[in-house]
């Protein structure tokens, strides 16, 4: 442990002194000087990777990276992976914003509304398990919020050597979530955090949240527009599903982990609902097909609404990880089916077991959740949660509670999942971007 401890202040040490270096340097010679220090400090620090740089806008620099990453913190003895990061650097003496979507990392350059805000760095995380980050051989024991939030707690403390001003964490849905489990476990790590559409499901078991607000939401129209379409689609599968498998077999695509095209085309309507709601909301209303529409405009709007390539194989793999954590800590949404009892053939078709391989156990753990609500309303400190009014994705959202310190909660006004500070009432966007300024020191 001493020499562990006393490896990582020599490479403080370095780091702080190519850092210094770069800082004494004259003003002309350091817009020359400058970039090539920076990567400097960041291959500097221990565990980290610099995979390639890549061009960036005027006053930025961009990298993709890794950093190794132990598959079980508990126990590092066990190995580890590669955890794919990307870094936009707009300088050592700006804030840094570490933001995950909760699934892989893209590797293309932008940034997100917190790291707008404070013209901050920004540092972006593929969770474990997703993407190129995962051990090998996996060990889905290792897939949990508590290992998650450890890996977060590593890449703060690795860049922190290079990024020293204040850090503010962020992510939207499952990324969201994936930020408050992150200060749940580490709460210091960072100076505030900011999730977005963030779900907060504490019992799995009881979900008539999510139907309830399903069955308000919107106009009455509307609603009964959507059913009578998922009736329309369903009635007529024989020629939808065939066209669906048709486009499968022309990509070379196929459907082995939902079972069938007619199980995934099944899915698909179920969702659909849930689907428009979340991405959609009420002024896409009118753009909702009639019963007697042709099956191209229905196939067509279905496809746009529930996304239906994301239930073939090519892209269900990859989401394998979220379905496996749904099913085993952070639990699912249930869906409407009484409008449709006589037309379906697939009973539990939308449980995240239809998307995880049957050799892979799947047992829920309800613990968990109510862990990280309790700790919100507790003890949660500088937490700032921005939530759309129209989506259903948070009938069941955090709430602040009566031990909770410096948090916020925003609404946007029939919002949608994209919601955003920008998109909050002139008010509320006011105390949102002066809070986030303050936790950030500027």
């Amino acid at each position: 442990m001493l020499r562990k401890r006393i490896g990582r202040l020599a490479a403080q040490i370095a780091v702080a002194a190519l850092l210094a270096g770069t800082a004494a340097v004259p003003a002309a010679a350091a817009q020359e000087a400058g970039p090539a220090d920076i990567r400097t400090a960041i291959e500097a620090v221990p565990g980290l990777h610099v995979v390639e740089e890549r061009p960036a806008a005027a006053g930025f620099r961009f990298f993709v990276l890794t950093l190794h990453q132990p598959a079980d913190h508990r126990h590092p003895e066990k190995g580890g992976f590669e955890q794919r990061l990307t870094l936009l650097h707009r300088g050592t003496d700006r804030p840094t914003v570490l933001y995950t979507s909760g699934y892989t990392v893209s590797t293309a350059q932008s940034r997100v509304e917190p790291a707008e805000l404070l013209d901050a760095n920004q540092v972006s995380t593929e969770q474990r398990f997703f993407g190129t980050s995962r051990p090998e051989p996996a060990d889905w024991a290792d897939l949990d919020i508590e290992q998650a939030a450890a890996d977060h707690h590593h890449v703060v403390e690795a860049l922190n050597q290079v990024y020293r001003a204040a850090w503010i964490s962020t992510g939207g849905s499952k990324g969201g979530m994936a930020t408050v489990y992150h200060r749940r476990f580490y709460p210091q790590d960072v100076a505030g955090s900011v999730a977005y559409s963030a779900p907060n499901n504490t019992d799995d078991r009881e979900d008539s949240a999510y139907l309830d607000f399903l069955r308000t939401v919107g106009t009455p129209e509307c609603r009964g527009a959507l059913q009578a379409a998922q009736r329309a689609l369903l009635e007529r599968r024989t020629a939808l599903v065939a066209r669906y498998q048709a486009w499968a077999d022309s990509r070379g695509d196929g459907f082995l982990l939902t079972g069938s095209a007619d199980k995934a085309f099944e899915i698909a309507v179920l969702r659909t609902p849930f689907m428009f709601w979340q991405g959609h909301g009420q002024a896409a209303c009118p753009a909702v097909p009639a019963p007697d529409a042709s099956d191209d405009a229905l196939y067509d709007w279905l496809s746009g609404i529930a996304q239906l390539p994301v239930y073939a194989d090519s892209v269900a793999n990859q989401f394998v990880p979220y379905f496996y954590q749904l099913g085993t800590q952070l639990g699912y949404f249930p869906v409407e089916t009484a409008h449709l009892a006589d037309l379906l053939r697939y009973p539990g078709a939308t449980e995240p077991r239809t998307f995880v391989p049957r050799d892979i156990p799947l047992n829920y753990r309800p613990q968990a959740m109510r862990d990280v609500d309790c700790w919100v309303r507790t003890r949660g400190d500088r937490l700032m949660f921005v939530n759309g009014g129209a989506d259903p994705s948070v009938a069941e959202p955090f709430r602040l509670g009566r031990g909770t310190r410096d948090s916020y909660l925003f609404q946007v006004p029939g919002g949608t999942h994209a919601a955003r500070i920008a998109k909050l009432p002139a008010a509320d966007a006011a105390t949102a971007t002066a809070t986030l300024r303050r936790w950030a020191g500027i």
